[in-house]
């Protein structure tokens, strides 16, 4: 069916699911075009990844049930955001003018800023499954953070303004659609609602202000967004509404 193609072609591009086939689903013009649907991968992430820790929780410890999720999530999208993160932290920490941290960004090496990055980053991925989650709220909070995630990447292509023209280009050029950001405002926001009520929308609201001072440092130090700083929108805004999540399933 024809309205399932563009779904098709954006949950191959953001997962190995080998769901689209055909050119026109690997063209980044056609991905970016439909981007707003970014909301509805994450839904499907978080429901294969999610169900997979709902049905080990009662069954393993959860420091281990944090490991197995984390390596879930880094093979189901391809190490690309992960990989992403590294790149965005070695970036921003390398000293000197916007050219030599792009360089540094951009570098295929992962320096030490990197990898302090991707430690943190695990380690808070596997502490935070040991504060709380329970039950379905496992499934339902990592649906939810996957939403969140992939929506924070569609909000930044719509306010940011990309670096230099390359990979994040096609994508902010698309969202600049106040319609199509419409669009993923209204696939997202049930979502969350319905898996996780008001904890949800504390979770959006923060990362959705870490999105915003994400835009703003990759703006001082880049001159705008690039595809590295997608990606690691979507490691740390996942990582901080799982933590949002968390924290406030222990005081209900």
């Amino acid at each position: 069916m024809a309205f399932l193609k563009p779904i098709q072609s954006v949950i191959s591009f953001l997962t190995i699911i080998p769901a689209g086939k055909g050119d026109h689903h690997h063209d980044i013009q056609y991905i970016a075009k439909n981007m707003y649907l970014f909301p509805v991968v994450g839904a499907v992430i978080g429901v294969i990844v999610g169900g997979m820790a709902y049905g080990i929780s009662p069954f393993l410890h959860p420091l281990l049930v944090g490991l197995l999720v984390s390596g879930a999530l880094v093979i189901l999208t391809g190490v690309h955001h992960t990989d992403a993160l590294a790149d965005f932290s070695d970036g921003l920490m390398a000293k000197g003018d916007k050219e030599k941290k792009r360089k540094a960004m951009m570098d295929p090496a992962v320096g030490s800023a990197g990898v302090a990055a991707l430690v943190m980053y695990f380690a808070g991925m596997i502490i935070v499954f040991n504060t709380g989650f329970t039950g379905t709220k496992i499934l339902t909070s990592i649906i939810a953070a996957e939403v969140i995630a992939k929506y924070i990447m569609v909000l930044l292509t719509y306010r940011g303004t990309s670096a230099w023209e390359g990979f994040s280009s096609p994508f902010t050029i698309a969202m600049k659609d106040g319609k199509k950001m419409a669009a993923a405002t209204a696939i997202m926001l049930p979502i969350i609602w319905f898996s996780t009520g008001y904890v949800g929308m504390a979770a959006l609201g923060v990362s959705t202000a870490l999105s915003a001072l994400m835009r703003q440092a990759s703006k001082r130090s880049f001159g705008g967004i690039s595809g590295d700083v997608l990606g690691a929108s979507n490691e740390v805004t996942r990582l901080a509404s799982l933590i949002v999540l968390s924290s406030m399933v222990i005081k209900v």
